[in-house]
């Protein structure tokens, strides 16, 4: 899919249906053929565009003949069915020497419908260097949204595993343990990018480019300590609960093993009594039942005192 967008003179972000200089031209998933259109039209080397359709290209730059290719990665789901289950996709920037801007990417950037929308505050496409920044802050602030996302969805699960029985909350968060050491392997490679792009060799940066991108570099860096921090917890967490789960799967199984203890009192006096031997009075008596269950009762009320006295019920 191919999608172009242009900041005209008066400062109107809007789409357009033909490729123009200092235009965005953004593709999703794109095809061969779309790809090798895009590199005839922009002169821009076919093999740079082609690198980004492999998902396990990793976040680097660099320089080509006629342009620039910046590739970062962004988090994305993998299962629907599993909450906060992620891994990382490869979004690359191009900047072109001739002002073509070019982002593509196997999988839709949601982030970059806030641009499309002109959400964001003095975007210029023109701008292209502030532009580029202004995305890779903005991958940044996606990281940190989604950290907090899983914080407080783990804080959620550490209330049920008090009671949990079962491995489906554990399995939960080790899919969430895996989804962080994505996300920390990628946002340090992210900060390898940030920190040689602010030394100003790739891309020229101008007075307000310099507190972008150190604002960029800032929330990447505290992204990072978050997810360290949230891998820590989580590992003691892991640890830690699967030693209460199994500690409360014996509490049920030392209950159960009581309650048939208790329970087969009565059908071990029914099973005594109820011989085919001379029981006398006792077997004669219109009360034998009555003191066949009291005896029954009384017993099994001293054998669930003993228990309880024991920590065994």
């Amino acid at each position: 899919m191919i999608n172009i967008y242009k900041t005209d003179e008066n400062m109107e972000f809007k789409k357009i249906n033909e490729i123009e200089r200092e235009s965005w031209i953004d593709l999703i998933n794109p095809t061969n053929e779309e790809i090798k259109s895009i590199a005839d039209i922009t002169n821009t080397d076919l093999d740079l565009l082609m690198k980004l359709t492999d998902d396990e290209e990793l976040p680097r730059i660099e320089v080509g003949e006629n342009a620039t290719l910046i590739v970062v990665d962004t988090p994305y789901i993998t299962d629907a069915r599993y909450k906060h289950k992620y891994n990382t996709d490869p979004l690359g920037i191009i900047i072109n020497n001739d002002g073509y801007f070019i982002t593509i990417s196997l999988k839709k950037q949601t982030f970059l419908d806030d641009f499309k929308k002109n959400k964001i505050k003095h975007f210029d496409i023109r701008k292209r260097t502030k532009f580029v920044i202004q995305i890779l802050l903005r991958v940044s602030s996606v990281y940190q949204r989604e950290l907090i996302s899983i914080n407080n969805y783990i804080n959620k699960k550490e209330k049920m595993l008090y009671k949990s029985t079962n491995n489906k909350e554990l399995i939960d968060l080790l899919n969430i343990e895996k989804t962080l050491v994505y996300f920390s392997t990628s946002l340090k490679a992210n900060d390898a990018v940030l920190e040689k792009l602010s030394k100003g060799n790739i891309l020229t940066l101008y007075e307000d480019d310099n507190d972008l991108m150190e604002d960029a570099i800032i929330e990447n860096k505290q992204a990072i300590e978050m997810t360290n921090i949230y891998r820590e917890i989580l590992t003691s967490m892991t640890d830690a609960y699967a030693s209460i789960i199994s500690n409360n799967l014996n509490d049920v199984m030392k209950f159960l093993t009581s309650i048939t203890i208790v329970l087969s009192i009565p059908t071990m006096v029914a099973s005594f009594l109820g011989m085919n031997v001379p029981m006398g009075e006792i077997g004669t008596s219109s009360l034998s039942f009555i003191v066949i269950l009291g005896v029954s009762f009384i017993v099994s009320i001293l054998i669930t005192i003993i228990l309880k006295k024991k920590n065994m019920l």
